[in-house]
């Protein structure tokens, strides 16, 4: 008998050695399942987690010479799962519909037109179940990672076709937006996000959440893009669009945003001052103009008892859900009955309340619906943009139930049932950070306006980004002339949160710096070692990458600004990952 038998035959019936084995086994299945999970993970968040499905439509032939090129042309987008696509099943964000549902037959008018255009489809994004939810989540398909922000959510329903254009995954994608699906993801992820006045782009093809109030949206990260998209599905006009703009600021409405009201008004008053066609700027209390314009919306306020200074828009917000729970009931009621499946913990409610509510007064509705459509026609009249937050909140943090508290949702739906139920068009523009959260603004003009709000963007965006890069949102109003003391008060609070480990803090620092003066590369290296730092804290890998790209592109931007730095980039540390 070898030594080796010996040995084992003696000690076989030794406990202790049994126990050790057994433990060794169950490290090595916990590592390869381990290993097995962030594979699976890395591969699933590749792409940001924005898809559900990936395929290729191509673009129609383009017509041959002197034919004019195809306005989109070499441009890619996706759509969310409310779509309709030929040979595909439609899932509209839950699995039990889509196995309980066949392929369509036909593609939806509006993807036809892109395509048409030139421009390529990549596949389907997640949305949250059945078009409910503001959050982005989704409990069979997950949450897809916000790439500006990658320990918060990136807002909803149309979060998967907002992560894929603010990620750069795609040019431009399409959505749905009822009651905010496109403007909150778009505010939450840094991008522009346009909500169509409503019955202007088809929904053919498209799942309804609630005909009355869904429209067709879309995403881009650059205001052109955003127009020639804007100029193939939205018809053809044969009246030109009026030059002169009168912008209105419902000062009221600033008043509920966390980022500091005086600082947006000023930088887009500033952006227009030099702008030809624009009107000085008004400023209006829209909660009262509502209340004297909106009889039937009084009664709904008196029905429900609110005494704030809101409450006549807490009421309207109230008038858009209802609206949208009994137009679903109408659509699918009989298939929620049918099947017993699981929903999302939000989507679960919505959904339930939506088919066990009885509405006795959904004339009343209709009459609010109305009123507000003639109250915004008379006040916005053919040149007005009323100026209004997006999103009164910064974006919600992963694994918090914050996104599900009655007051997130209060205050979110009050700004975003105004262009809701009045049917305009709104328009969600990206101005920068505060605190390092994405800030943006919302424009909204009246029904039918479209073209005309999509070439406001166009000629103002670049001002208003000047204006952004002078002012910053937790300064004082910008003093130019002592922009260099303060970004260097800046630099050295940021090195002061640095040494505390407050990698946040001190990142959002060196950010205010950077917008004061883009030319020191002191800003850029701290900067890139804040965000290298806040990257090794992140146990996500997706999370981890998108800080340790953006860490890069600052190395890079110091690198361009001074060839030097290379070696102290290196020495310090950074260097190692990024050259």
């Amino acid at each position: 008998m070898s030594q080796q038998l010996k040995l084992i035959k003696e000690y076989a019936s030794n406990p202790k050695l049994w126990l050790v084995i057994g433990v060794g086994v169950v490290g090595i299945v916990v590592l390869a399942e381990t290993r097995r999970r962030t594979q699976r993970g890395k591969a699933h968040k590749l792409d940001f987690g924005a898809f559900v499905e990936r395929f290729e439509l191509l673009p129609f032939p383009q017509p041959p010479p002197p034919a004019a090129k195809q306005s989109l042309s070499a441009l890619t987008f996706a759509i969310n799962d409310t779509f309709d696509v030929k040979g595909y099943v439609t899932g509209f964000g839950n699995p039990t519909w889509k196995s309980t549902h066949k392929a369509a037959e036909k593609t939806a008018v509006v993807v036809t037109a892109l395509l048409k255009s030139g421009a390529t489809c990549v596949g389907k994004t997640i949305v949250d179940e059945f078009s409910f939810g503001i959050s982005g989540e989704n409990k069979y398909y997950g949450t897809p990672t916000n790439p500006r922000r990658p320990s918060c959510k990136p807002g909803g329903s149309s979060c998967g076709s907002a992560v894929a254009v603010a990620a750069g995954l795609v040019d431009f994608a399409v959505g749905t937006d009822t009651t905010g699906c496109v403007r909150i993801p778009a505010a939450f992820c840094g991008i522009f996000g346009f909500r169509p006045s409503h019955g202007s782009v088809s929904t053919i093809g498209v799942l309804p959440n609630a005909q009355s109030l869904d429209t067709i949206g879309w995403f881009a990260r650059d205001p052109s893009i955003l127009h020639h998209v804007g100029h193939v599905l939205l018809p053809l006009s044969s009246v030109e669009s009026k030059r002169s703009r009168q912008i209105i600021f419902a000062d009221d409405l600033f008043q509920l945003s966390f980022i500091p009201s005086q600082k947006t008004i000023y930088i887009i008053g500033k952006a227009i001052e030099n702008l030809s066609g624009f009107q000085a700027p008004k400023h209006l209390n829209l909660c009262q103009y509502i209340d004297s314009k909106v009889p039937s919306l009084r009664l709904h306020e008196q029905s429900t008892h609110q005494q704030n200074e809101t409450s006549i828009l807490k009421t309207l917000s109230l008038v858009m859900l209802a609206l949208q729970g009994y137009e679903f009931k109408t659509n699918h009621e009989e298939w929620v009955k049918s099947l017993k499946f699981k929903l999302g913990r939000v989507v679960c409610d919505h959904v339930i309340a939506a088919i066990n509510t009885t509405y006795d007064n959904i004339k009343a509705l209709y009459k609010v619906r109305t009123e507000m459509r003639g109250a915004f026609q008379s006040l916005l009249k053919d040149d007005g943009i009323l100026v209004i937050p997006t999103v009164a909140d910064s974006q919600l943090k992963l694994n918090t139930k914050k996104g599900f508290s009655s007051e997130f949702h209060d205050r979110t739906f009050v700004l975003s049932s105004i262009a809701s139920v009045s049917g305009c068009c709104q328009v969600t523009i990206p101005l920068g950070y505060h605190d390092d959260y994405c800030v943006s603004v919302s424009f909204v003009s009246f029904h039918g306006a479209d073209k005309f709000l999509l070439d406001t963007v166009l000629d103002i965006y670049s001002t208003l980004q000047e204006q952004v890069g002078f002012g910053s949102y937790s300064l004082p109003l910008p003093d130019i002339s002592s922009s260099m003391e303060t970004s260097e008060f800046l630099k050295e609070k940021g090195n002061a949160a640095f040494k505390e480990r407050q990698w946040s803090k001190a990142l959002s620092c060196y950010t205010e710096a950077i917008n004061l003066n883009g030319t020191n590369t002191t800003y850029y290296c701290n900067r890139a070692a804040a965000h290298l730092k806040l990257g090794r804290c992140e146990v996500s890998h997706i999370c981890q990458l998108v800080l340790f790209q953006q860490a890069a592109e600052d190395c890079s931007k110091a690198i361009f600004l001074d060839n030097k730095v290379r070696k102290s980039a290196c020495d310090s540390g950074y260097g190692k990952f990024i050259f």
